[in-house]
């Protein structure tokens, strides 16, 4: 009998510790944290002979246990404990402010649409020093909304191999005529003007790159806001916009289709309002230069109805189309060119497009082509 009890009373015990080992977390955890990529493996040691024991999905809930250099212990929420690279990790506050960027980013209307060309670092804010949300791979959809330009720092260009700027030129001589005596005082203008662009040639003008407020839509169907390097992204230009763009010497960045009209064959045609700026990234307008093409029914082809070179636009384009048979359709957006932003407004009737209002000027500009 008392045999009976001592056995009854380990196995008792076994069961306790069982359910003890299996329910209790004997290290409470230092914080809460997300994955930060598609696919993160857990592994069971820090150690480079190690052997994977589970793998969670982006965004899956994580608790901290313990960091040592560039590792975390942590533990999932099926109880499974190992370890992972910290540049796998989303702390609590990143994945809060994720989760607001993407509730912001979905009531902003898409500027233009394209797709990774490269793999590439979806970021919390713009520049390449911002937190990593996760590396996009290539070929993924994204709409883009906001552009940002951001300083590119010396490293970061000698890593990316990217070209210097071009220093300034020597400013040239002013033209006269100047007596014998002046020589001297020439000669000094012309020597303060060499070490002025020795100086231009010492500091070059701080280089800038675009940064894209996009949506990125993902292979499982989910959506993912971050801020992406714009050469990274390839624009999925409607055609024939590209060739036009090249024609004009202009690089596109975002367009709108502003209505549809039948042709001779009695396809809709979509007739566009394009968008670019000539030179390179990182200006401090998102546009200079507005075209407008519509469709020419008799000649079959598009023409350009409207070009517009003298703006600093800032997105997006405001569009709205009015009610009745003649279906005009008015765009307007904020123009910087003489300082403080101001809405310019366009109405196009039919194929005839016009500057309608211009906050920055007391006459209106319009240059038809």
């Amino acid at each position: 009998m008392i045999r009976k009890v001592l056995l009854g009373t380990a196995l008792l015990l076994v069961l306790v510790v069982a359910l003890y080992v299996r329910f209790h977390h004997s290290a409470p955890p230092l914080e809460t944290a997300y994955a930060g990529n598609r696919t993160v493996t857990v592994y069971s040691t820090s150690a480079q002979v190690r052997e994977q024991v589970a793998s969670v999905s982006f965004g899956d809930r994580l608790e901290v246990l313990q960091r040592f250099q560039n590792q975390v212990k942590v533990r999932t929420t099926t109880g499974v404990v190992g370890w992972i690279g910290e540049g796998d990790l989303l702390s609590a506050d990143l994945w809060q402010t994720l989760k607001d960027l993407e509730a912001k980013s979905a009531t902003m209307p898409a500027v233009a649409r394209g797709h990774t060309r490269v793999p590439s670092n979806l970021r919390i804010e713009p520049g390449r020093d911002s937190p990593r949300v996760r590396q996009l791979n290539k070929d993924i959809p994204v709409e883009m909304m906001a552009r940002q330009p951001e300083l590119v720092a010396p490293a970061a260009n000698a890593s990316a191999g990217e070209e210097s700027v071009d220093a300034s030129p020597p400013e040239s001589a002013t033209p006269g005529d100047h007596k014998s005596n002046d020589r001297k005082s020439k000669s000094r203008k012309s020597d303060a003007r060499k070490s002025d662009a020795h100086k231009s040639e010492d500091k070059p003008e701080p280089k800038r790159e675009d940064w894209w407020l996009v949506r990125a839509h993902l292979s499982d169907q989910a959506v993912l806001a971050g801020w992406l390097l714009g050469r990274f992204v390839e624009l999925d230009v409607p055609s024939p916009l590209p060739d036009y763009a090249t024609s004009a010497g202009m690089r596109i960045v975002a367009w709108n289709e502003l209505n549809r009209v039948p042709s001779a064959s009695g396809k809709p045609m979509a007739q566009y309002l394009l968008l670019g700026i000539h030179g390179p990234e990182g200006q401090p307008c998102d546009f200079t230069s507005l075209r407008v093409y519509t469709w020419g029914k008799q000649r079959d082809r598009y023409e350009t109805a409207f070009v517009e070179s003298n703006v600093c636009g800032k997105l997006p384009i405001t569009r709205l189309q009015s009610a009745g048979p003649a279906v005009d359709i008015t765009f307007s957006f904020l123009d910087a060119s003489n300082g403080a932003p101001e809405r310019r407004t366009y109405q196009m009737h039919q194929t005839i497009v016009r500057l309608v209002r211009d906050g920055n000027a007391p006459k209106p500009r319009k240059r038809t082509r």
